[in-house]
């Protein structure tokens, strides 16, 4: 099985879960933080649900700058348009990784602010750490702003303490 095809499978089997954690953000929570230093709920949610856009542009291009503009998610009003969000981007995450090859996945990707360049990494390096792992990352600290706020959480990789067993 080529690189892509098995990143596609990944996302097809932690998409679900994602979107299930992704319906349950309160829209009159956005401002909710767990800790000053943490980020508002709100914003958090918009994170996770823009990270597939990272496989798309790793796949696309050979860098993303800063400097040259970067357009945020746009803001929701409810967790159904958070999730439509996310399946748009998991989408075309698909479709781009559908014509990858795993030479394309071995080329450099670079992050940049204009001259100041964070990382140079493998394609297929941004694709399992800034996508998967980060998006994955990212959906476990929804889950505990959503338990902080008495949100019975869905189980990912099995039932949760919230699921009827």
């Amino acid at each position: 099985m080529s690189l892509a095809k098995s990143f596609i499978a990944e996302l097809n089997s932690e998409a679900p879960v994602t979107r299930k954690i992704l319906a349950l953000v309160p829209t009159d929570q956005k401002v909710y933080k767990i800790h000053h230093k943490s980020m508002e709920l709100g914003r958090l949610a918009k994170h996770v649900a823009e990270l597939p856009t990272w496989i798309t542009f790793s796949i696309k291009s050979n860098e993303l700058d800063f400097s040259k503009g970067w357009t945020p998610s746009p803001d929701f009003n409810s967790g159904e348009e958070l999730v439509a969000q996310f399946d748009k981007n998991v989408a075309e995450a698909i479709e781009a990784l559908s014509t990858a090859t795993d030479e394309q996945l071995e080329q450099p990707w670079t992050l940049r602010n204009g001259e100041t360049i964070y990382f140079t990494m493998p394609k297929k390096t941004v694709i399992r750490s800034m996508a998967f792992n980060h998006f994955i990352h990212h959906r476990a600290q929804l889950g505990v702003y959503l338990r902080l706020l008495d949100i019975p959480i869905p189980g990912a990789y099995g039932p949760s303490a919230d699921d009827k067993m």
